[in-house]
């Protein structure tokens, strides 16, 4: 009985003891679902607010720029002619194509006009499909005849506000590309917040429309918004598949909006080529890349009736020679860190020679003499001999091909973008570096897991990406002021992604011995905050930002054309006598009188329901003293020149 009992005990005790323990697993598994439940919501929340946030700041730049615009020149009271002659230079050419396809009977006869074009240069009939990249124009012609939009909106407002709302989608992207790079929005905001506060410097969209690179670099900013991702490590393959989908549809629009698309990606795929050869990249990942390059670029190539420039750049060149060198030359990512260095100066030599013997020989076979201007202007502006070809020398007199002006880190340290791009650039190549030399060292001690994974840590591949990138495209602008507005907005992303970036911060507070993973989060946080509040307040205090913002709440506007923006000129206000002020904008107010204005000042209302203010401006001599006329005669027959 009393064995009985104990057994009966020990069973009881079992029991009780098996049952609470079954009792402690229930509930914890209830609490592991639960507790990943609670993250995939907050992602999910965090998605959605920084979604919203991306669309909202996208709308509101292509909103702010068109706000500029017609504030700029009063380009909703100017007559049809006035709005034609506002596009200046080539804009206004650009501008032609589309008015012709618009006037021509059928679109038949347009196309038949664009393909055989005896205006633009005399005395000879050209295919201007395949001379220049009008294929917008002629998609944006096309669609305003088809939808039914003709009695709302005027052909010209059509054409810009296309192109302001591509502008929307230009910032959407760079928003995107820092949140992919940072994990959190917060960077994303902070990118669009320097795009828009340092804008003389990121884009000249509302004074130059039409220009090329307008249409080109939303789709340029999507393609690196898409490789951004493409590159993360243990991708699902349907994601893959469509963020390669992503890539090549941008790569393609690209390159069909652009006349310098093939040297933009030359720079790419020096980028590539440098990650792979390091081996900062999976290789499959980069093969993909140049073949996405060069298809999109034979796309472009037939549209174009088989544009040999084309067929003749050394983009393509380059590519087949990577992957050819790559087939030829075995093992290249193999044994000690001098065995490996050697080989790969070995590779890039390889590479380089057979670029310029493919190169050379598709320019034999296709006798292709178009570009060589480019090649003499490029030696002449470096230094290595004179030129007297023409087209050369046009391009040396012209002030955006020259050096990138000092005042520009002037500009751009004011927002303390260029010291927050500094302080992320030196942190990241010191890491690209470090991991540089892993790559090169032993192999057999690459193949060790803890390393390996350190060095993945240290630097991602996307992020090594978008280092190279802003370093070659930053070599480009220094060189070329024209190309600066391709590095100064990724400059917004690059600046923002590292001071949001917990890898950075941990890689500068071990350095310092004060790592601790709050202080990484209160750092990561509060930086970004602090910049933001500040831009913010300089945004709101700048009179350009002020003027805009009353535009905004008002409905009014207010437009003077400066030749510097960062010194606004005094203008005197001019109105009639004993009339009623209430209406009168506070900026107007502020207005100090008898004091002369610069000649770059043009005249200009202020539009308000009922009345119309005039804010009078020092004219040269011979031009009317009064009037929105003399105003129209001033602007055509002199247009102030901006940088």
């Amino acid at each position: 009985m009393i064995s009985i009992r104990q057994r009966k005990g020990v069973k009881t005790t079992e029991v009780s003891e098996d049952y609470a323990a079954q009792e402690a697993n229930v509930k914890l598994e209830n609490k592991l679902p639960s507790g990943c439940t609670t993250r995939r919501l907050w992602k999910l929340l965090s998605f959605m607010v920084g979604g919203t946030i991306a669309l909202c700041i996208g709308l509101l730049t292509s909103v702010y720029l068109a706000t500029l615009h017609e504030n700029d020149l009063w380009f909703s009271n100017i007559k049809e002619v006035e709005r034609e002659i506002s596009f200046r230079t080539e804009c206004g050419l650009y501008y032609s194509y589309y008015k012709q396809m618009l006037q021509a009977p059928t679109l038949m006869q347009g196309f038949h006009g664009l393909i055989y074009d005896n205006k633009t240069e005399s005395m000879r009939t050209i295919n201007l499909l395949q001379r220049m990249n009008i294929y917008q124009e002629v998609f944006l012609s096309i669609l305003y005849r088809v939808l039914p939009i003709q009695k709302y909106l005027e052909p010209v407002y059509f054409y810009i506000y296309t192109l302001f709302g591509l502008q929307a989608i230009y910032v959407t992207a760079l928003y995107i590309t820092s949140w992919l790079l940072s994990g959190t929005w917060l960077s994303g905001l902070l990118a669009a917040f320097w795009y828009v506060t340092n804008r003389i410097d990121t884009t000249r969209v509302e004074f130059t429309i039409p220009l090329r690179e307008n249409w080109a670099l939303p789709f340029f900013a999507i393609q690196i918004a898409a490789i951004t991702y493409f590159l993360r490590p243990n991708l699902q393959p349907l994601s893959e598949r469509l963020t390669l989908l992503a890539i090549f549809i941008s790569t393609f629009l690209f390159s069909l909006t652009w006349q310098f698309n093939q040297f933009m990606m030359l720079m790419q795929a020096l980028v590539l080529f440098t990650l792979d050869s390091l081996d900062m990249l999976p290789a499959v990942k980069a093969t993909w890349l140049y073949g996405i390059q060069m298809t999109g670029l034979l796309l472009v190539c037939i549209l174009q009736f088989f544009n040999s420039m084309i067929l003749g750049s050394l983009l393509i060149s380059f590519n087949l020679s990577v992957l050819i060198a790559r087939k030829l030359q075995k093992n290249l990512k193999t044994g000690s860190f001098l065995n490996r260095l050697g080989k790969l100066l070995l590779h890039l030599f390889a590479v380089l020679c057979l670029t310029l013997f493919l190169n050379n020989i598709i320019k034999k076979l296709l006798n292709l003499k178009s570009d060589e201007h480019i090649f003499k202007f490029l030696k002449a502006k470096f230094g290595f001999g004179a030129t007297r070809d023409f087209d050369a020398n046009l391009y040396l007199c012209e002030e955006a091909f020259g050096l990138l002006p000092f005042n520009t880190f002037g500009r751009l340290s004011d927002t303390l973008l260029f010291y927050a791009y500094i302080f992320v650039l030196s942190i990241t190549v010191m890491a690209a570096l470090a991991v540089a030399f892993h790559n090169l060292s032993d192999s057999a001690r690459q193949q060790s897991t803890g390393q390996m994974g350190k060095c993945t840590i240290i630097l991602k591949p996307e992020t090594a990406y978008n280092l190279i990138h802003t370093i070659l495209f930053g070599f480009l602008a220094l060189s070329t002021m024209r190309m600066k507005y391709l590095w100064t907005s990724h400059m917004c992303v690059f600046a923002s992604f590292g001071l949001c970036s917990p890898e950075i911060w941990e890689l500068l507070l071990k350095s310092i011995h004060l790592y601790n993973p709050k202080r990484i989060c209160i750092m990561r946080y509060s930086v970004p905050i602090l910049i933001l509040l500040y831009l913010c307040y300089k945004l709101s205090h700048s009179k350009e930002g002020r003027v805009c913002w009353e535009h905004a709440v008002t409905g009014r506007s207010q437009a003077v054309h400066r030749k510097d923006l960062d010194q606004p000129p005094a203008l005197r206000r001019q109105q009639p006598e004993g009339a009623d002020q209430s209406g009168l904008s506070d900026l107007c107010k502020e207005v100090p009188r008898g004091r002369a204005c610069p000649p770059e000042v043009l005249w200009h209302g202020l539009r308000h329901p009922g009345r119309q203010y005039l804010l009078r401006a020092e004219a040269p001599a011979g031009l009317p003293a009064a009037g929105p006329a003399g105003h129209r005669q001033w602007a055509h027959d002199g247009w102030p020149r901006r940088e």
